[in-house]
């Protein structure tokens, strides 16, 4: 049976060779390694990463008839599981080992980044590898005062470090999609702020830039209610716009919400 990928999914299988063994290559596997990908789609990628011999191997594939196509292709090589990456409890299968891949569809891949930055206590990995629409990309890797600096880059820069590896042409994919992907490479922060709810600097970010244009003095006041000494003690600039403030004045923003949902 031919497979023939499915829109709805937002399926672009990678069938570039080339990019396949960079990507392998960039992860250094060994015998230790746990691997973990998300959307194997045809198995292009998943066949060179079982090449390197990994301990263990985990694929989420959604497609039922793709499930079924991997099962008979790769039979007990790996372990297939045929359920949504936004729902399956990754905390069973991820440790400090695992390097996760993801030829993302680009209408869930900010989620799926999301929750792995969200869930950071249970959800331990030692890399994630991903490839992003390459607007997309260049959003979570945005600088300060740059116009796709947003939530995603303040989320982002929380947890992770971040390391754009290569722009991956339209023409590596099947079918070919209109838009260019972009390899990132995250790996878990060492130091970073510690808030009681990771969802508070989500909340934040998300109430802020919800007006990007305008200027941040309004969507301050009413994060505090309105509590002139809290706007004094955080001591930003009311007249700045979204994209102006860096992340760590984000965190500050945060740790100040969560003192005031007590």
């Amino acid at each position: 049976m031919k497979l023939k990928p499915n829109k709805k999914l937002g399926q672009n299988f990678l069938i570039d060779k080339n990019v396949i063994k960079k990507i392998c290559n960039f992860a250094y596997i060994d015998k230790n390694s746990d691997l973990l990908e998300i959307g194997p789609g045809t198995g292009n990628l998943t066949q060179e990463l079982l090449n390197k011999k990994p301990k263990h191997f985990y694929v989420i594939e959604k497609d039922k008839n793709l499930s079924e196509s991997l099962r008979q292709k790769f039979q007990n090589k790996i372990k297939i599981f045929n359920n949504d990456i936004l729902t399956f409890p990754l905390e069973k299968i991820l440790n400090n080992r695992t390097i996760v891949f993801g030829n993302l569809p680009y209408n869930i891949s900010s989620k799926i980044l999301t929750r792995f930055i969200l869930n950071h206590n249970t959800y331990k990995f030692k890399l994630l590898i991903f490839m992003f629409q390459k607007e997309l990309a260049n959003r979570i890797i945005a600088k300060k005062n740059k116009s796709d600096y947003g939530r995603l880059t303040v989320l982002s820069n929380w947890r992770l470090n971040i390391q754009k590896i290569m722009d991956i042409s339209s023409g590596s994919f099947y079918p070919k999609p209109k838009v260019e992907s972009s390899l990132l490479v995250f790996s878990p922060k060492k130091d970073y702020v510690i808030f009681k709810n990771a969802n508070s600097l989500e909340e934040v970010t998300r109430i802020i830039f919800n007006e990007r244009r305008k200027k941040i003095r309004n969507r301050i006041n009413r994060l505090f209610n309105y509590n002139d000494k809290i706007v004094k003690k955080i001591n930003i600039n009311l007249n700045l716009r979204p994209q102006n403030l860096c992340p760590e004045e984000y965190f500050s923003l945060a740790k100040e919400y969560e003192k005031l949902r007590k």
